[in-house]
């Protein structure tokens, strides 16, 4: 992953809502959001969610797909995966880690 790939895709989580947004993707899964289904869980009107998605979607962290009339939104999980193994990549300067339930957590 580059390090401008990462410091935009940092960038649009580093606002509330679009991490917000972005963690009910992730809860979501492969079957996704519609831009409805969002708006109800997070309360906010549909122009300003519709920006906050161009900016998920503009860091490739989401995806958008149509299906029949509706658009879903999607987590893209590898994209995610390869931003978490930049930011832990030679963690701990090789040391091992230990497994956690959710990730791998470093034990320094």
């Amino acid at each position: 992953m580059e390090e401008n790939d990462v410091v935009r895709s940092l960038a649009a989580l580093a606002h509330g809502l679009r991490l917000q947004v972005f963690r009910l993707l992730v809860v979501a899964g492969p079957s996704g959001l519609t831009p409805g289904a969002i708006t109800e869980q997070v309360g906010v009107p549909g122009a300003t969610l519709s920006f906050h998605l161009k900016e998920l979607m503009n860091a490739r962290l989401i995806t958008q797909e149509r299906e029949g009339r509706h658009l879903i939104y999607r987590a893209a999980f590898e994209h995610m995966n390869d931003l978490l193994g930049f930011l832990t990549a030679n963690c701990c300067q090789g040391e091992a880690c230990f497994e956690n339930t959710a990730a791998t957590v470093c034990a320094c």
